[in-house]
């Protein structure tokens, strides 16, 4: 008798296992996703270090570094600096409101300037993702100008604004 009432306990299982009798309904789902641009961008310090008047220009340089979603374009711009009156091709360093002349260039010649208006002073690219990290050289100049020659001894920074546009 244990055998009967196992092979039936076993024929029971299997027929509840195959889902005798049971239905399925079914449907789908949608799933979307909008990949938006998005640029990420730092720089290097500019450390012209010590200007002897007299002696001669000083040049330097910095890295911008600009990532961005495959596909954007973009333009890359530096602002005139913090110091009153300044442009992008007047830029001065400051000294407690004294004046220090320097210029930022796009080009190792240094005949570019570098400014803030799209299509004429700034420089362009095109995001390859995030991942990829494209750098640009800023090129820097403390001319030996005459106001440059009668700058005070001290020590003269300014702030520039990357903007990257896209």
């Amino acid at each position: 008798m244990n055998r009967i009432v196992r092979i039936a306990l076993a024929g029971a299982a299997i027929v509840a296992a195959s889902g005798a009798g049971a239905a399925t309904a079914t449907t789908t789902f949608l799933v979307t996703a909008t990949v938006g641009a998005n640029c990420l961008t730092t720089a290097t310090a500019m450390a012209f270090g010590t200007y002897l008047p007299g002696n001669g220009v000083v040049n330097q340089t910095s890295t911008v570094s600009v990532r961005c979603t495959s596909g954007t374009s973009y333009t890359v711009g530096l602002t005139p600096g913090l110091f009153t009156g300044a442009t992008v091709t007047t830029r001065r360093m400051s000294n407690g409101g004294l004046p220090l002349a320097y210029s930022l260039y796009r080009d190792a010649g240094r005949t570019l300037n570098w400014g803030v208006t799209a299509g004429t002073d700034t420089l362009a690219g095109a995001g390859a993702g995030l991942a990829t990290i494209q750098n640009f050289t800023v090129y820097g100049q403390v001319p030996d100008s005459a106001p440059n020659q009668a700058a005070t001894v001290g020590s003269y920074t300014d702030t520039i604004t990357v903007n990257v546009v896209y």
